[in-house]
């Protein structure tokens, strides 16, 4: 193991990847049941149909939630590992090879021989975007796999929501951070989620949470009601943490006990793919969060990612554009 408090960051989750394809409204209609905007889990042989029906070209990236948040949380200097469980094929290489090149570590990655999880993010034209997932090895990591050592040497633990499918794992994976003296942040990650985990969240926040992020659905299922966005950020920091409400492009409310800020959105030339932009404008909060700054900078600086991030297709940033985005951070964080 790594000497203590190497990692600034490690998050935890699913390591997917992703395929990302363009499609219209009748597409969705006629080839994937369920609602538009969410994800769903499937069987791989879901995805294979998925990819033989869909017209034009697949493109493959990388992803999982919390690993979207944790590579741009690298990307913008946090040194940074992650826990999950990829596959034997040459999926999971390809995976586990992005993530060192990233700049990640990639020493805590539990390994099975089995195909690498991946998930089918089809892209409608106004940059919404409808997932089917196939979790594939990454669904096989069982508690008795998971302990406080996996944590050793972390400041923060960063979880993925989608964990929460698994109760029994999510339970183990936020003991044992907690008992390896990580401070902790979950996001919700989907309405689907909230909705078959509420009673686990709401157990969780009276714990302790030191940062919920949440979009605006994730949090009406949250309390199973419509309000003003200010008040679910309020409500959730209520508990005692940091609330995150993000509001996509009309930017977040950022909560810490008497503090409630409203972050305004970056706006983009032109949106492409939502994919993964809650996930960076996380990524971007975190960073500034872990470096000291305040609500509204820490959220200036998600809004900053986030904004870049629709802009292209799938959740990473191009190469090219990370030195003005490492700029523009910094000179946030400054002041």
């Amino acid at each position: 193991m790594t000497s203590a408090k190497d990692f600034e960051l490690i998050g935890v989750g699913n390591p997917i990847m992703d395929l990302l394809a363009h499609v219209d409204d009748a597409f969705l209609k006629t080839h994937v049941a369920g609602d538009k905007g969410g994800m769903v889990l499937v069987d791989d042989d879901d995805i294979a149909a998925l990819v033989h029906k869909v017209a034009g070209d697949i493109a493959m990236m990388p992803g999982g939630s919390a690993a979207n948040t944790t590579l741009g949380a690298t990307r913008l200097g946090l040194s940074t590992t992650y826990l999950g469980k990829v596959g034997g094929d040459i999926t999971a290489e390809h995976y586990v090879e992005n993530f060192k090149a990233t700049g990640g570590d990639v020493s805590r990655f539990k390994h099975a021989a089995l195909p690498n999880g991946r998930c089918m993010s089809l892209v409608t034209p106004d940059g919404q975007r409808t997932m089917r997932t196939h979790l594939g090895a990454a669904m096989t990591l069982s508690p008795a796999e998971v302990s406080a050592a996996d944590f050793h040497g972390a400041k923060h633990a960063h979880i993925e929501g989608y964990l929460l499918f698994n109760p029994a794992l999510a339970e183990k994976v936020v003991n044992s951070a907690r008992e390896a003296g990580c401070t902790l942040s979950i996001d919700l990650a989907s309405f689907e989620v909230v909705n078959v985990a509420r009673d686990w969240i709401f157990n969780q926040l009276n714990q302790g949470v030191d940062i919920i992020f949440a979009n605006e659905d994730e949090a009406g299922a949250l309390f199973q009601r419509r309000d003003d966005y200010d008040n679910f950020a309020r409500e959730i920091a209520g508990f005692g943490g940091i609330a995150a409400v993000k509001m996509g492009a009309d930017g977040a409310w950022v909560a810490q006990g008497a503090e409630l800020h409203r972050v305004d959105p970056v706006r983009a030339h032109h949106v492409t793919d939502t994919t993964g932009a809650g996930d960076s404008w996380a990524a971007g909060f975190l960073y500034g969060h872990l470096r000291g700054a305040s609500l509204p900078a820490a959220g200036a600086i998600g809004s900053l990612l986030g904004c870049e991030t629709v802009q292209h297709l799938g959740a990473a940033i191009p190469e090219m554009h990370w030195p003005r985005l490492n700029a523009a951070a910094d000179q946030l964080l400054q002041g």
